[in-house]
């Protein structure tokens, strides 16, 4: 790109550990310069998703780019692979408010088997990707911090807007994203939820976004007191950048796919039972599935086929071994592929 600005790739590498989700992470390298520390400045998170500027000489397409980029700092070979979005939004990237270029990146979700990660001096580790969003893990119970923290200081946030129709506006955005007030959850919002937090002021990279805008000589609208009063400041892991941002889109088309695309079958092994194969999609979807119905709707519609083979290591009696059938794709383009609940 040209005029001051840059173009990169950036990977959301996405497996299931059992029935963990998890997430490649590397260690960010940004540093306020020295010319703007100050001594109570808290350290930035540190957790970045894999990327690298774009080289053109290199690659031919930004595809073949992201794959060599992620690859290289994870030491995961990719399988599934789609274009998310680009990310262009001003000082995405902290360098271009200290005299760096702007940045733009395009998201590519990533789909991997577990494994151990390697990569460009083994910088690369697994995160649980609940750790970042505590919020979209139901599969237990409703998260506790919903009621005791999330929802209190929305409600403060909303009290705090200046003029009705700003706070008519607040009051339906929190409803819809966080089920405010018995609205139903849908767990597909899930960008909208965390786009919602930081600007509410409920989410560290909220402070860290400010604090750095200040330190660049740049004055940033303040965080009304009201709702800084006993604000949460460990809603989930911070990431830099637009990391938590950029993962939320990634997690909510992952949701969005397991209806109606077979993508899950890119996170197990050749064969698998239907016990693994429902904590995977349980897994990514942060609900519990009926179980009954969710095997016979994975072997009546044809999503999966036994191989005659039996899995002992169960702890009781053997397990049938199941494998993806590929035909699956053109048969249920269109059809529901994963069911609700």
């Amino acid at each position: 790109m040209t005029g001051g600005s840059q173009l990169g790739v950036t990977a959301v590498i996405v497996a299931v550990a059992g029935s963990t989700p998890r997430v490649v992470t590397v260690r960010s390298a940004f540093e306020v310069p020295p010319a703007f520390r100050r001594g109570d400045m808290l350290p930035p998170p540190r957790d970045a998703l894999p990327g690298a500027a774009f080289a053109p000489e290199r690659f031919r397409t930004l595809q073949e780019g992201l794959r060599a980029v992620a690859e290289e700092l994870s030491g995961l070979s990719l399988r599934y692979v789609e274009q998310l979005y680009t990310f262009g939004d001003r000082h995405r990237d902290p360098h271009e408010l200290f005299g760096g270029p702007r940045s733009v990146t395009v998201g590519y979700l990533a789909l991997v088997r577990d494994a151990p990660t390697g990569g460009e001096a083994e910088a690369a580790e697994w995160r649980d990707l609940y750790d970042y969003f505590p919020w979209e893990d139901w599969r237990d119970e409703r998260p506790a911090l919903l009621d005791a923290i999330v929802l209190p200081a929305l409600r403060r946030w909303v009290q705090a807007a200046t003029g009705e129709a700003e706070r008519d506006r607040r009051q339906e955005r929190a409803q819809l994203a966080f089920a405010l007030d018995g609205e139903g959850w849908d767990s597909e919002r899930v960008l909208e939820r965390y786009e919602l937090l930081h600007e509410a002021g409920l989410v560290v990279e909220a402070f860290r976004d400010r604090e750095l805008e200040r330190l660049a000589g740049i004055d940033p609208p303040d965080i009304n007191t009201e709702v800084r009063r006993d604000m949460p400041r460990a809603l989930g892991r911070p990431m830099a950048r637009d990391g938590r941002r950029i993962l939320a889109t990634a997690l909510e088309r992952l949701r969005g796919k397991l209806k109606y695309r077979p993508i899950v079958f890119e996170l197990l092994p050749p064969t698998f039972t239907l016990n693994q194969l429902q904590l995977v999609v349980e897994a990514l979807s942060g609900t519990r599935l009926h179980k009954q119905n969710f095997r016979r709707l994975m072997i009546s519609g044809g999503f999966v086929e036994p191989t005659g083979a039996f899995e002992s290591q169960t702890g009781g009696r053997p397990a049938e071994l199941f494998r993806f059938r590929r035909q699956a794709i053109h048969e249920r383009t269109s059809a529901r592929a994963i069911p609700e609940g």
